[in-house]
Order: C-alpha cells, then sequence, then structure tokens
C-alpha cells in the first residue's frame, strides 16, 4: 500500500471515531435529568396605610419621684410596708414612737389651761380697778397695772396656743403617710432604728408608675416636622422594650423643650403612657416611634425581600408561570420589618424574601410561604 493510501485510511477512521464521539456525548446530554429549580421563600407587595414618623430611643422617668424623709427624731417603732410594694396615697408607711411628743403635747395644752385660767383672774381685777379708781379707792396707776396684767396673760395664751398646735403638728408626724399612689423602693430603716429629721438616706422612695413619661431626643432638622403637627392636635407616640416584639404601647407627645441642645444638636422631648399593665418601668430603655402622620395607599414589601447591588437597590418578582425577574426599585423608608417602596413594584407581586442567592434572574424558582 502507497503512502497517500494509508494517509488517507488514517484520516477516514479518525473522522469516524469523532463523529462516534460526539454521538456518544449527546446521547448522555438527553438522557442526563435536568436540575430542578432553586427553592425560595415568599411574600407579597401590598398596597395600605402606613404611618410618616420618627424613631429614637427614649428612657421612661416617673411622673412623680419623693423621698420619704422624718418629719421628727426618735424611734421606729414599726413599718408598714414592704421593699418594693404598691401604696396608695395616705397609706401609713411608718411609726415613730408618739411618747415623747404626747409628753410635750400635754405640757403645752397644761400651760395653756393655766394661763387661761390666770387671764379670768387677772380680768377680773382689772374690773374690779376700773370701778374702784371710779369710787376713788384705788389709784390710776394700779387700774393700769391691772389691765396690763390682763393684756399680757391674752397675749400670753396667743403663744401658748402656738406652742399647742406645734406639739400637736409634731406628735402628727409619728405617723408617716404615702404622699402619693406608686411604688416603693428599698426600705432604708427597720423597727428599732433611731431616725434624725431629714436624715440622708430617706427612709424609702416613691415612684408613680401610673402614668409614666418617656423622655426621648431628635435631630433638630426635624424640629418644624414636629411642631407643626402638634400644633394642630395631638401627636401619637408608640414605644417598646429594646428587643421587645407585637403591639407597642400608645400615648401622647405633651413636651417639646424650649431650646435645642448645643452640644448634641437635638431638641428633648416628651409622651406621656397610662402605663395600666406597668409594661414601662422607670429608667428602662425603649425603642420610640412619634408619629407625625399617615401615608395612603402606600406600597410595602417585606425588608428581606430588597438586595443591594451596584445598581442599587433590587427584588426577585416572581411570575406566574414560576420565573423569577430582577426589579430595580426606589426605597422610600423602612418600617420595622418592612420596607416602603417608592418606585419599581405594583400592589399583589410575589416577591422572594429568601433563597435570592440561587436564583438566577429568568430562571424558574421553587416558590414556598416563609415558614
Amino acid at each position: 500500500m502507497s503512502r497517500s493510501v494509508a494517509r488517507s485510511t488514517t484520516l477516514t477512521l479518525l473522522a469516524l471515531a469523532g463523529c462516534v464521539a460526539v454521538l456518544a456525548c449527546t446521547g448522555n446530554a438527553a438522557n442526563s435529568p435536568q436540575a430542578p429549580p432553586p427553592p425560595v421563600v415568599v411574600g407579597q407587595s401590598v398596597r395600605r396605610t402606613v404611618p410618616v414618623s420618627l424613631h429614637g430611643i427614649g428612657n421612661v422617668e416617673s411622673v412623680a419621684s419623693v423621698d420619704v424623709r422624718s418629719r421628727v427624731a426618735g424611734q421606729i417603732l414599726k413599718v408598714h410596708i414592704k421593699d418594693g410594694a404598691d401604696v396608695s396615697r395616705g397609706q401609713l408607711l411608718f411609726t415613730i414612737d408618739p411618747a415623747p411628743y404626747e409628753i410635750a403635747a400635754a405640757e403645752a395644752e397644761a400651760r395653756l389651761a393655766r394661763d387661761k385660767a390666770l387671764l379670768k383672774k387677772a380680768e377680773s381685777d382689772a374690773v374690779r380697778a376700773d370701778t374702784l379708781v371710779k369710787q376713788g379707792f384705788v389709784s390710776r396707776e394700779q387700774y393700769e397695772a391691772a389691765t396690763a396684767q390682763a393684756s399680757s396673760l391674752a397675749a400670753t395664751i396667743q403663744a401658748d396656743e402656738a406652742a399647742v398646735q406645734d406639739a400637736r403638728l409634731s406628735l402628727s408626724y409619728c405617723t408617716i403617710e404615702a404622699p402619693i399612689t406608686g411604688r416603693a423602693g428599698s426600705v432604708n430603716l427597720r423597727a428599732g432604728n433611731l431616725v434624725k429629721v431629714n436624715e440622708d438616706p430617706p427612709l424609702v422612695t416613691l415612684l408613680q408608675v401610673r402614668p409614666v413619661n418617656v423622655v426621648f431626643s431628635m435631630p433638630e432638622k426635624y424640629l418644624a416636622a414636629v411642631r407643626g403637627p402638634a400644633a394642630s392636635g395631638r401627636l401619637e407616640v408608640r414605644v417598646s422594650g429594646r428587643g421587645e416584639t407585637g403591639e407597642r404601647r400608645r400615648g401622647a407627645l405633651v413636651f417639646i423643650d424650649n431650646a435645642v441642645d448645643k452640644t448634641s444638636g437635638t431638641i428633648r422631648l416628651k409622651a406621656e403612657f397610662g402605663n395600666d399593665d406597668l409594661g414601662l418601668w422607670p429608667g428602662q430603655f425603649v425603642d420610640v416611634e412619634l408619629i407625625l402622620s399617615e401615608q395612603q395607599d402606600a406600597l410595602i414589601v417585606p425588608s428581606n425581600a430588597v438586595q443591594v447591588g451596584q445598581q442599587g437597590s433590587y427584588v426577585f418578582v416572581v411570575s406566574a408561570e414560576g420565573v423569577a425577574e430582577m426589579r430595580a426599585v426606589v426605597v422610600d423608608r423602612t418600617i420595622g420589618n418592612e420596607t416602603v417602596i417608592a418606585s419599581g413594584l405594583e400592589g399583589g407581586e410575589t416577591v422572594i424574601t429568601d433563597g435570592q442567592l440561587r436564583v438566577v434572574p429568568g430562571g424558574k424558582v421553587a416558590a414556598g410561604p416563609a415558614s
């Protein structure tokens, strides 16, 4: 066989081998199963009314705080409350030994009775001296001395009556009552201890917990936005404890400070809450939402649906055929776990909230609700 014939035969065999290989690969591809669409979690875009609000962090304050101190010195006979007890206005808190003040009151009353008897005699002497001086039996000087004695005793009685009132007042201070309705803190002195007048620390501190105030600050750039609605009506304030979920407690804005803090550039605000369930505690930090107005027909999606790429924010929208489409959106603002969309979506569309990393734009997905 010549060299040219051998070469032609070799090329023909190589071509046949290549065709066999191509057919084999094509057959394998045709027989391989197609990859299933990736599973994703979806939600819905909806239209509804949402608040236009400002957010911040506030601190719960008691409307009234009273340090209970003794107005008299003495020994504590009895403590009528426990640490942390709820108390009502006028409720008995402490009893101070009244014995020394009962004695002092009795002495003052005895002095008053004695001086009243002396005054009665002095007035009789003055009347008698008046008769005798007219008859010439006593001198004018004796008459004047008798009337002066009566006047002096009348002034003494006024002092005695004041002393009796003071003694009775001191005696009344031996029973210490709650000046406000609230909750007691720790009781600092127990029965048997001696207490001084206005001693520190106080016997107990009472805090009013119904209602309470929430104090918070907002940047001064929002001052006009707050003052306008506040002037035209009541502004609602909603709060929740840090990390709490569920329904927020509702109150009303009651105070806007008269000056901006020069150091922080913020304005101090205060809201009042009924706190009937005692869900707010003095000193507690809370998340604050100040409602300025309401936005009608706002488009809302779950915040997890919004992704951020090099070209801005976008969401994956799932069509009725289960195909995922990447849609650019403009975000207005975020409210908790929801985001207000300014443009790019319509209400009632299905959006992917989880599993976006597995999605290929234009590819099918297996959509399922959030668990």
